[in-house]
């Protein structure tokens, strides 16, 4: 008899003969509640828990079959992942959906509704916890043996509101109502241990030996959420760690009538998967990111081992049968751990756990920026993780050793590659740590990667020769085109057949269909229907009419100053003034839309936010505009809201600081949507100007290059002013208090960050020849036939830019690890 064959059939898993019954079901039996008279939030539940129930049979399936391959394993650590909500992607991926709208009306209930009972997963900030969670869906469309690990936050990002233009940030509760999705693994918790001393011993055979003793015990339990291939069959899952108390209740403490200090240990344990990004304004907040760092690698190696030791019963072969990709710096304490469980819990000397360690780890770098490279303070690190500081130490010497005695004739060079930045407050580097400690080092746009080479790591790529390498981001299709943006698909499916949600590259067959003029009239025709879907949802979320037939000018992404918000600002500023001294003038009507969110310490960001709203509220009310002018902030920002703007996008607005992004995914997801792109040559936009065509995308601004060199020739932002009137026209108009009369002086601290503090982001220094570009823009919009047929050679040029290309780059590149014959 086969080993699974006694287990009961995983097909009668779903729990009844049809969909409606197991939803009546699990609203009875699993919610308690009459399924006779349920509400709408009963009804997703019980949805939620028949789908759960289907993922979970094929789940179990692809888990036996990769046990019975042997197959090497890919474990991708990222302390964000960003979802979504999951409900149409599950359905989506099990060509369900068709299936439940019909049960759904049945029962009374539009599908539509019913998602809308879902919150967004608060498990990430931005780009990076995007960009893990569409690599996590292109690993099991591809049937690779990959799994996410990460947090489960009780509390996400915060949800953003505005009060009065102000950003005030709200606890984003997401699972006030509870998830339905996670299956909570109480049955194994693992102990991860913090603070206590690191001690040495001399073993049995007369070796000196370390061990980590005392200090604090914290449990980690394992919460899974199922990731499904499109297509049903192949399911993966995120295991998302969430802390609890070793120590649940002092009942001593309880009795004396301390009856806060009875839970107290468990309420501080528990804090370490409370909230995504504690603030680090404060030490304890400072202290707290560690720790969540560490809690979630030290839980997930214990797995890693236990399952590997389990297949294989040997830690030689480890990196023969375990990849470990880290996601930016944040998990890269994971090189230390591994080496601590190799050599003080398996007995490992150090040349075999070293050797071990960097054949297994990779590590993604997603910033430029020296500033954004994360370090800590060695005195956090001695407290916190004794032992880790001791390892990371004797890391660091080996390392410097080898550099003196490779390199005698360059004395700095240690200094300047060592792991431990030197100074007042000594701090550990965690990108130098995770390029010493991993056996590849990737950028994730060329342009980026290139600049790792040769300005960042341009020490590191000459001594580790062929490390860095480029794997350009990518995103799902099965989202961000299938999910997202049903009607553009389903004219897309109906002339080239529906191979392209798996193989992107297939766009490239609709070219011809770029100069069929009933097919771009059909094409526009489905983005004028998104447009009206999105100004319905402006309506209802910020009380404000706006017009579909207006170029939709859309600027997405979290608020920073090198995304450069303010520039584009200035262009809507300069579009009013021109209005306002020439009522009659001809302008193409616009609708601008911002959206995204500040950091809650970054003031400068939020000051931002609030002009924006202080802009818009006087561009939006002065009768002079006549509806050409229409400027929009969407609050809280977040994966739902984005599936609903890049559908609806004319013009897609990447417009960073060049050399500054390290590459960017929202640009893809827009372009991917048929928006044209106005943007820098930065991160990913230059290799998608390659890919659309040079006359298909609006480029403007300096390089990299010139950027550099400006700031070292003695930049001067007041020259700009000097030279070009309207540009000093605009910042006078916001420099006046026009936008702010309750506090004319409100807006001082941005103006003085542009003429005082030298504009480091050069938003002067573009503004001309941004002002030019969008004048191409509007003269292109005017054609709409034109404008028609550029949008759709976007589209269909952006195979290149899935994440199923990216992440097989990554399997035969970097982890060297198959798809699963299924």
């Amino acid at each position: 008899m086969e080993k699974h064959e006694s287990v009961l059939s995983l097909e009668s898993a779903s729990g009844g003969d049809s969909l409606k019954e197991d939803i009546l079901h699990h609203i009875q039996f699993t919610l308690g509640s009459d399924p006779a008279r349920p509400d709408q939030y009963s009804c997703f539940m019980g949805l939620a828990y028949a789908v759960r129930d289907r993922l979970i049979g094929q789940w179990i399936r692809t888990e036996r079959a990769l046990d019975d391959s042997l197959a090497k394993r890919v474990y991708y650590l990222s302390m964000e992942f960003l979802p979504g909500r999951f409900l149409k992607n599950y359905l989506t991926s099990l060509s369900m959906e068709q299936e439940v709208r019909r049960t759904l009306q049945d029962m009374g209930f539009e599908l539509d509704e019913v998602e809308e009972e879902e919150w967004d997963a608060g498990l990430g900030n931005g780009g990076l916890g995007r960009l893990a969670s569409c690599f996590m869906d292109s690993m099991a469309c591809r049937k690779l043996p990959g799994y996410g690990y990460g947090i489960r936050y009780d509390y996400g990002i915060f949800h953003q509101v505005l009060e009065n233009g102000y950003q005030r940030e709200r606890c984003d509760n997401w699972l006030r109502h509870g998830n339905p999705w996670e299956i909570q693994r109480r049955q194994r918790l693992l102990p991860i241990r913090f603070y206590g001393r690191s001690e040495s011993y001399v073993d049995r055979g007369g070796r000196l030996r370390f061990r980590w003793v005392d200090g604090d015990v914290v449990m980690a339990m394992a919460c899974d959420i199922l990731v499904p291939g499109h297509g049903g069959g192949y399911v993966t899952n995120m295991r998302l760690w969430a802390a609890q108390s070793s120590l649940e209740f002092n009942l001593e403490h309880f009795n004396q009538g301390d009856y806060i200090g009875a839970v107290e240990a468990k309420v501080r344990s528990e804090n370490l998967s409370k909230v995504l990004y504690p603030s680090d304004e404060i030490e304890s907040g400072k202290e707290l990111r560690l720790k969540q760092q560490y809690f979630f690698v030290a839980a997930t190696l214990q797995d890693i081992l236990r399952r590997h030791k389990q297949d294989s019963g040997s830690l030689a072969n480890l990196p023969d049968f375990v990849a470990i990709q880290l996601n930016d710096t944040h998990p890269s304490i994971a090189i230390p751990e591994l080496m601590r469980l190799l050599m003080d819990e398996e007995d490992l000397g150090w040349e075999e756990a070293w050797s071990i360690c960097v054949r297994t780890f990779a590590y993604t770098n997603h910033t430029v920026l020296p500033e954004a490279l994360e370090t800590w303070p060695v005195d956090m690190i001695r407290r916190t993780l004794p032992r880790h500081l001791e390892i990371l130490y004797e890391i660091n010497h080996r390392f410097l050793e080898g550099l003196r005695t490779d390199y005698p004739d360059e004395p700095d060079l240690p200094a300047s590659l060592s792991l431990i930045q030197e100074g007042s407050v000594p701090r550990l580097r965690m990108a130098h740590l995770a390029v010493v400690g991993s056996h590849s080092v990737n950028g994730v746009a060329q342009l980026h990667t290139r600049i790792l080479k040769e300005g960042l790591f341009r020490d590191f790529e000459r001594i580790f020769p062929g490390r860095i390498r480029n794997v350009t981001n990518g995103i799902t299709p099965r989202r961000w085109l299938l999910q997202a943006n049903p009607a553009l698909s389903a004219l897309i499916t109906s002339v080239i057949g529906p191979g392209w949600v798996c193989d992107l590259d297939q766009l490239e067959k609709l070219s011809p269909c770029a100069d069929d003029t009933a097919f771009r009239r059909a094409w526009m025709a489905v983005k004028l229907e998104n447009k009206k879907r999105l100004a319905r949802y402006i309506l209802r979320k910020n009380g404000l009419g706006v017009n579909p037939g207006t170029l939709f000018d859309v600027h997405i992404k979290r608020l920073h100053e090198y995304k450069r918000q303010l520039l584009n600002l200035l262009h809507v500023v300069t579009l009013y003034n021109r209005i306002r001294q020439n009522p009659g003038s001809d302008v193409v009507p616009r609708t601008v839309m911002f959206a995204g969110k500040a950091a809650p310490a970054y003031h400068q960001a939020k000051r931002i936010i609030k002009l924006i709203h202080s802009v818009a509220q006087r561009v939006n009310a002065d009768p002079d505009v006549g509806g050409r002018l229409r400027v929009v902030f969407l609050p809280n920002y977040c994966v739902s809201q984005a599936e609903k703007i890049a559908p609806a996008a004319d013009l897609s607005e990447q417009i960073s600081t060049a050399g500054m992004e390290a590459s960017g995914t929202g640009n893809m997801k827009m372009a991917l949507n048929g928006a044209l792109t106005i943007g820098t040559l930065d991160g990913a936009n230059v290799e998608i100007m390659e890919a659309v065509g040079r006359e298909n995308i609006f480029i403007f601004g300096m390089t990299a290059e010139e950027v550099a060199a400006r700031r070292a020739g003695g930049y001067d932002p007041r020259a700009c002013c000097r030279s070009d009137p309207e540009l000093q026209s605009a910042l006078d108009l916001i420099g006046s208090g026009f936008f702010s009369a309750e506090e004319p002086g409100l807006f001082h601290p941005v103006m003085s960050s542009l003429l005082d503090q030298g504009d480091y982001f050069m938003v002067l220094a573009d503004y001309r020849a941004y002002i030019l570009a969008q004048e191409e823009v509007s003269r292109a919009y005017q054609n709409e036939d034109e404008w028609a047929r550029r949008s759709i050679l976007n589209t269909v040029r952006m195979g290149r830019f899935s994440s199923d290309r990216a992440i097989m780059e990554y399997a035969n590149e970097i982890w060297q690890v198959q798809p699963l014959a299924w």
